[in-house]
């Protein structure tokens, strides 16, 4: 019998790199700036699909994004960008893909003045991970004041796709949110 879990990691119990994901990153604290830009920039591609579809890609886009490396990304040209368009292996959304490029370039920004974009948002939670109590994830909600301010700073610095839904799931994927539920066995080893 397999341990308790989180219903959404339990929708895709078919599929390995899904469980993995819940049970081995999902909701850990992240301060790895590269990670951090993955998961923001992999969150904003989900935008209108679902994760699976992301989660399922992610080896395709560490490849067409130079494994998510801020300086190459925030330096790609419309070449680069038209290839990009081309690649199968990611979503080709046009949209997506150049809010990747200015995404990029606002990180940069953001590590020159804070010294990494993990000082940067882990003031937002006072450098202590939120720990949430959910008996069910009809429970968890969607959006929150701290996702809203996040959202709304990344949004005047001039970051795309990071609307307050995108945001708290990147809060929850990197930690700085813990929104595992109470009877999934990951929520008392990420409580302490």
């Amino acid at each position: 019998m397999s341990a308790p879990r989180c219903g959404w990691a339990m929708t895709h119990a078919d599929k390995p790199f899904y469980v993995d994901y819940h049970d081995t990153e999902w909701g850990v604290p992240v301060h790895d700036d590269r990670l951090f830009f993955e998961m923001l920039i992999l969150e904003g591609a989900q935008a209108g699909l679902s994760w699976l579809t992301i989660l399922a890609r992610r080896d395709t886009y560490r490849a067409a994004f130079d494994d998510f490396d801020v300086q190459k990304v925030a330096a790609y040209d419309a070449a680069k960008q038209e290839a990009l368009l081309a690649d199968p292996g990611i979503i080709r959304n046009k949209l997506k893909i150049a809010a990747t490029i200015q995404n990029a370039r606002i990180v940069i920004e953001i590590q020159k003045e804070f010294g990494s974009f993990d000082s940067y948002v882990w003031k937002f939670v006072g450098g202590t991970p939120l720990i949430n109590h959910w008996p069910t994830m009809a429970d968890v909600p969607v959006s929150t004041e701290l996702s809203d301010a996040l959202s709304k700073d990344l949004k005047k610095r001039g970051m795309k796709f990071v609307g307050t839904t995108i945001i708290y799931s990147f809060l929850q994927a990197t930690g700085l949110v813990m929104d595992h539920t109470l009877d999934c066995y990951r929520h008392p080893e990420l409580s302490k």
